[in-house]
């Protein structure tokens, strides 16, 4: 019994005094953020500090990895490297940073939560959605092109607007598994992806999609024709190639 208590002794002394491995920030992954930040905002996307992206990344101790993103009170057109931190995914504890994220990074963390197939989320307010769900005049984005299909791999999914998921993301379990895409009445939309590059791509598809219906709609208008889109038969089959036709490399 000496011999164990002594043994343990020594352990404790070996340990005593040091302090846990600290959070290796990785500015590459910050950089990535600034660097896809640019490109929303030269398309316009951005408006104010409400817009955002996050990254997850692998980390010890995380078993749903870590959040990189941008701290509330700063838009992604004004944010250096000194803007981002990084969350814990389930609790949004700061791991790394001292400024607070805005609200929606619940939602953005949520999708990592549910979703261990995506790893980077992007939100904007995109005016032309925004205006053509708050027409009434359309309850859905038509599939126009055969781009759209391929990129998305699933239909957006278009939330009530009697549903808030960045205060209460415990609606999302019922439908985020169907999409790679939110659309937010009279808010915005919120894409994902397996990196930021994909959710990236299919953020400017979608707002493009939106974009053609609503010059769609317009010509028809005018012209009094009906406009032509793709069947949901199509459109199903697209969804089943979607993999091949974008990444035909992979296989």
């Amino acid at each position: 019994m000496a011999a164990k208590r002594n043994a343990r002794a020594k352990k404790s002394a070996k340990t005593a005094g040091k302090a846990p491995a600290r959070f290796k920030f990785d500015k590459s992954i910050g950089a990535q953020i600034i660097r896809y930040g640019k490109f929303v905002v030269d398309r316009g996307y951005i408006h104010n500090s409400l817009g955002n992206i996050a990254i997850r990344v692998a980390c010890d101790g995380h078993p749903h990895g870590v959040a990189y993103t941008k701290h509330s009170g700063v838009s992604l057109e004004e944010m250096t490297m000194d803007n981002v931190v990084v969350t814990d995914i389930p609790t949004g504890k700061l791991i790394y940073g001292n400024v607070p994220t805005s609200v929606g990074h619940k939602l953005n963390r949520e999708i990592f939560r549910l979703r261990p197939d995506v790893n980077a989320v992007i939100h904007v307010h995109h005016d032309e959605t925004i205006a053509f769900l708050a027409s009434k005049a359309f309850k859905e984005i038509k599939a126009v092109s055969l781009e759209y299909p391929y990129v998305m791999a699933k239909p957006a999914f278009i939330v009530p607007s009697h549903l808030d998921v960045e205060m209460d993301v415990d609606p999302l379990k019922d439908f985020v598994q169907g999409t790679n895409s939110l659309v937010m009445v009279r808010h915005g939309m919120t894409c994902f992806g397996r990196n930021v590059s994909e959710a990236y791509h299919r953020l400017n598809t979608l707002t493009s999609e939106v974009r053609r219906n609503l010059l769609i709609e317009q010509i028809c208008a005018l012209k009094k024709t009906k406009g032509e889109y793709l069947s949901q038969k199509d459109i199903d089959w697209m969804y089943g190639y979607a993999e091949d036709v974008i990444y035909p490399n992979k296989q």
